[in-house]
């Protein structure tokens, strides 16, 4: 791994703990066949969601990870509410990293294009699907990607969609959270599209945070997988932030900050009123990520308004 890219100090053994009721082999069994033969499903499928318009594309998405989620053993709260920004305006929706869940929880609420490494889309079957998916992939070893790297994610946002990242650079267990890396939030700035910060916790059917589904350190994703499927009553609860508005913040240090701060900082204060649904794509592990190749480069000199 390259030594500037960032890593928490969290461990499986240490933080991956579910302190809550347990599933049995049979049952964990069960939802790990289902979960996967609907992910490979979904790969087969992808292409013919193409030439379908895109709000219908969105709605299947939504109920296919969804439905993911909920062959897996998770049940999702979605907390919170903002004014969404105009039809066809591009977003950049970030949020904190625990999990391989977590695409599927955003895609669940947010439909978008995910940033992930390019590595990635080699991947057997999840690569085709991440690619047909419209997934935005960089050379994370490659310094001199990076100006093409904001330039992409800024043309995608100027076209009108919405781009989903993590921009702590690496997962962490739950209980505490990474810089936010600011290179992603440049993209923003320069297509003058707003931010939406999202805040991911995995909890016990008890209310208490559970570290079930962290994927970090050394984890592998089957370990994984069965730690996810054994767990009985887990939750994945997603709390959708106020957007911050496009002009509000000049440079990508103070946006950075904003949306860390909303994403961290309210977190022991009481979210909005929660709508229960019944309701994860591949695994983004902890270590060298793209995300966290971003967060150590300098944004690109021909931006008129980058500052660090």
């Amino acid at each position: 791994m390259s030594v500037w890219l960032p890593t928490a100090p969290c461990t499986p053994g240490d933080c991956a703990v579910h302190r809550g009721p347990a599933t049995g082999p049979v049952t964990a069994v069960g939802r790990l066949l289902a979960g996967c033969l609907l992910v490979l499903a979904g790969a087969l499928l992808t292409p013919l969601l193409a030439p379908l318009p895109g709000g219908t594309r969105d709605r299947l998405t939504r109920r296919w990870c969804r439905t993911v989620l909920r062959l897996f053993g998770l049940r999702v709260h979605v907390r919170g509410a903002g004014a969404a920004p105009a039809r066809g305006t591009g977003v950049l929706v970030v949020a904190n990293h625990i999990s391989w869940l977590d695409i599927p929880l955003l895609a669940a609420v947010f439909p978008a294009r995910m940033l992930a490494k390019s590595e990635i889309g080699r991947w057997p079957v999840l690569g085709a699907l991440a690619a047909r998916g419209g997934t935005l992939f960089v050379e994370r070893e490659r310094l001199r990607a990076l100006p093409a790297t904001v330039g992409a994610l800024a043309a995608a946002l100027t076209a009108g969609s919405r781009v989903a990242v993590f921009p702590e650079g690496c997962t962490w267990c739950g209980q505490d959270q990474g810089p936010f890396t600011r290179a992603v939030f440049q993209a923003a700035l320069d297509a003058g599209a707003a931010v939406r910060p999202v805040r991911i916790t995995y909890r016990t059917e008890r209310g208490t945070p559970s570290g079930a589904p962290a994927y970090i350190g050394d984890d592998s994703l089957p370990a994984s997988l069965w730690r996810v499927v054994t767990a009985g009553g887990l939750t994945a609860e997603i709390t959708v932030l106020p957007l911050i508005p496009a002009g509000r913040h000049t440079d990508r240090r103070s946006l950075a900050e904003a949306a860390r701060s909303a994403v961290t900082g309210s977190a022991a204060g009481r979210p909005g009123p929660a709508h229960t649904a019944v309701a994860s794509d591949s695994a983004n592990r902890s270590a060298p990520s793209v995300h966290q190749y971003l967060n150590s480069i300098p944004a690109p000199r021909s931006s008129s308004r980058t500052r660090s």
